[in-house]
């Protein structure tokens, strides 16, 4: 009789492999999504700070309360005010007018490169992806001496010369743009190409109607990314752009306050959430398709 306790007792208290195994796998979940909690909030929290002290009254800058308090929209009204010598509301113009050519330029150039890249079999291919991808580690400050002198010797450097920023834009966002293009072309089915070409398209017009369709997600993708790279850029902007084409990220570091050497906290703040959000709301909109283009090229069917 006591024996055969023992062994009821034994066997309701012993634990299955599988649930061994069920524990084992819920834990790993649970620090999982803790540490992406870290993450998120690691990564979010300094843009948090900047919308709150942005929307705070300038007398409470450095309030350290962590919500929202004082809530007024003058550090707005004072961001795109002219009457401090801020040009904030040209630069936004200026930059859109930069980031918008220098994505075009280089998704045209990136589109052709990348096909023949991916499509075609040529001597030296590998080496000019190498090349490509090579000149992308080249650091900016490097070429800002050069090119600020070239450019200061045909005129660029006066007067409202987009060229001297967006030619610079277009360099650095080219081995982004065609090496994330190669990627995703070298992945699609040449084969919905071939047939085209067999009902008597044209290599253009196949390559125009059939597969330029079906990258879109790639497309898309890398002109979000080209245009963002574009939009923070201030290294060059810095050097080389004049009053008629400063661009935000200039125009931002160059606020001046209500007094000389008077840092204007909230008006930064507000710029930089005006600068901020749209790019944002525009990457959780469009989200599915940044997705679908980073890792479409990198799934074999």
């Amino acid at each position: 009789m006591s024996a055969a306790t023992s062994t009821t007792t034994t066997g309701a208290g012993s634990t299955t492999p599988q649930e061994i195994t069920q524990r084992s796998d819920r834990g790993q979940k649970i620090r999982m999504y803790l540490g992406l909690a870290l993450i998120v909030i690691w990564g979010l929290a300094p843009f948090y700070w900047m919308v709150v002290t942005a929307f705070r009254d300038v007398q409470f800058t450095f309030d350290t309360t962590p919500w929202p308090t004082h809530i007024t929209l003058d550090n707005f009204r004072t961001a795109f005010s002219t009457e401090r010598g801020n040009h904030f509301g040209a630069a936004l113009v200026h930059s859109i007018i930069i980031g918008i050519v220098t994505t075009a330029v280089a998704m045209v150039v990136g589109v052709f490169a990348s096909y023949a890249l991916a499509r075609l079999n040529f001597p030296g291919k590998y080496i000019v992806l190498g090349i490509i991808l090579g000149s992308s580690m080249f650091p900016g400050v490097a070429l800002v001496t050069p090119l600020f002198k070239l450019f200061r010797d045909i005129g660029w450097l006066t007067g409202a010369n987009y060229q001297a920023l967006i030619i610079p834009n277009i360099s650095f966002a080219l081995p982004l743009t065609i090496y994330t293009l190669t990627a995703f072309l070298a992945e699609m089915p040449w084969e919905l190409e071939e047939s085209a070409r067999i009902d008597g398209a044209t290599q253009g017009q196949a390559f125009r109607k059939i597969m330029l369709p079906l990258a879109a997600p790639g497309l898309f993708t890398t002109a979000i990314l080209a245009f963002i790279a574009s939009w923070n850029e201030y290294l060059l902007a810095q050097q080389f752009s004049t009053k008629q084409t400063q661009t935000v990220t200039v125009a931002i570091a160059q606020f001046t306050g209500a007094q000389p050497h008077q840092e204007p906290y909230t008006a930064v703040m507000a710029a930089g959430t005006i600068v901020t959000v749209p790019l944002i709301i525009m990457v959780l909109i469009f989200q599915r398709a940044i997705v679908s283009g980073l890792t479409a090229g990198g799934v074999k069917g």
